[in-house]
């Protein structure tokens, strides 16, 4: 059987005609595409390049929300916002080299008390070995052995290598904490002219969206960072004079410590704040870390039901949980940084995201109550469920009076009596 001919196969094209050619769009097309992949390669390297400024920066314009208020509050009472902005960070830099002043003085005395009472203690040790487990260990013998170690040679040399790293690592710190004070100055100092450049490219429509969430992003990060304060102010003051009572020493810096720790390091804060006191005052006397453990778990519940929640009403009003979850978030994104802002832009999210959310009344259901609710929302269903079965009233008849004095039966409030009344009118 012959091969049957494939007619995708077959040549159109007449004798002597020309093959067809590349349509003229797809050259431009393909140098189209090289250049976008050019240009995202390109954006991706310079973004992961810049991405330690691009943090900075935001860190930068967050404190810039935060002293906001304060600035305004200087500049309307005739200070320029130069100075007003000035004078706000030369507060901020004031308190925060006394508190590391404070902790400094206080790890530096624990260090030294330690170096001194270094010997007690290794003899102290000593003799609990020897009496537990009949050993006959003497200190000189420890102390030769432990400087002789070769893990401790290994650790001296690692160190003295990486001197140069470190000193690297500290000045780089050391650079990027000037470099947020500086775009968080100019960013408050010329937080209206900013604002003015950045509507100028906007249609005004949209300024007054972008001039709205500037507001409220300056009002929720303000009050996030002075409830925060306020918050730090009572913890340290109530945990200073608890271990001022017990004889802790350095009750002021570890207060402070306690104070600033727990409110502006998010979720772990509070477990930081109180293993430092308790450790103190378990050098003083393990009752007192005992005593000291009590009352940070006392007051972390009486902070966490009953003082912030009235403190942060009309500041930083978010569920607790949403903030729980909003710190885990930032922390996976951008580390400490989106840890320490979370809070914030999402109590900013939040409200300008209400501005736009059409509520309505909840129906006086059960379900949808709360527990002391129960009873209330019980008898105003039974009210409604009575009201939407019950029988429309009869309409008034000649001579029996106004609908307004009977009841849905018919009746009055004299019972019988308006049936009679009725009779009496009808007989008329």
């Amino acid at each position: 059987m012959p091969a049957t001919e494939n007619p995708t196969s077959h040549d159109d094209r007449r004798p002597g005609e020309p093959a067809a050619r590349m349509p003229r769009w797809l050259p431009r097309a393909m140098v189209l595409a090289l250049a976008l992949v050019a240009c995202f390669q390109l954006a991706s390297w310079a973004f992961h390049q810049l991405i330690s400024l691009l943090l900075n920066v935001l860190i930068a314009f967050f404190l810039a929300l935060a002293v906001e208020p304060a600035v305004d509050w200087m500049a309307a009472r005739g200070l320029r916002r130069g100075a007003a902005t000035g004078l706000v960070f030369l507060g901020i830099l004031v308190g925060t080299a006394g508190f590391f002043a404070l902790l400094g003085s206080m790890l530096a005395g624990q260090i030294a008390t330690m170096v001194q009472e270094f010997p007690q203690y290794l003899d102290s040790v000593i003799s609990w070995i020897n009496a537990t487990f009949h050993t006959h260990l003497s200190r000189v013998e420890v102390q030769n052995n432990l400087l002789k170690s070769d893990w401790l040679q290994k650790y001296v040399q690692d160190s003295a290598n990486n001197v140069l790293a470190v000193s690297a690592t500290v000045l780089g710190s050391l650079f990027n904490l000037l470099t947020v004070a500086l775009f968080s100055f100019y960013f408050a100092a010329d937080g209206p002219r900013l604002r003015r450049a950045l509507c100028s490219v906007l249609p005004p429509s949209r300024q007054a969206e972008v001039l709205r969430a500037w507001e409220i992003a300056v009002a929720k990060t303000g009050g996030y960072l002075y409830s925060r304060g306020l918050m730090a102010l009572i913890s340290g003051i109530a945990h200073y004079v608890l271990l001022e009572i017990l004889g802790v020493p350095y009750a002021p810096a570890l207060g402070m410590w306690v104070g600033l720790v727990s409110q502006f390091i998010p979720t772990i804060g509070t477990y930081l704040a109180g293993a430092l006191p308790i450790l103190i005052a378990f050098t003083v006397d393990p009752w007192y870390a005992l005593w000291v453990f009590g009352f940070v778990v006392v007051y972390q519940q009486f902070e966490n039901y009953l003082l912030q929640p009235r403190i942060t009403a009309k500041t930083v009003d978010i569920h607790p949980a949403v903030a729980f979850g909003s710190v885990i978030a930032g922390t996976a994104l951008m580390g400490a940084v989106g840890a320490l802002i979370a809070i914030p832009a999402t109590a900013t999210l939040q409200a300008f995201l209400g501005a736009y959310v059409k509520r309505y009344e909840v129906t006086a259901d059960v379900r949808v109550q709360g527990g002391g609710r129960r009873r209330r929302a019980s008898s105003a269903l039974r009210r409604l469920r009575r009201s939407l079965h019950a029988e429309p009233p009869a309409a008034p008849l000649e001579g029996r009076g106004t609908g307004d004095e009977r009841d849905m039966d018919g009746r009055n409030g004299n019972g019988r009596a308006g049936e009679e009344e009725g009779k009496g009118g009808k007989d008329v």
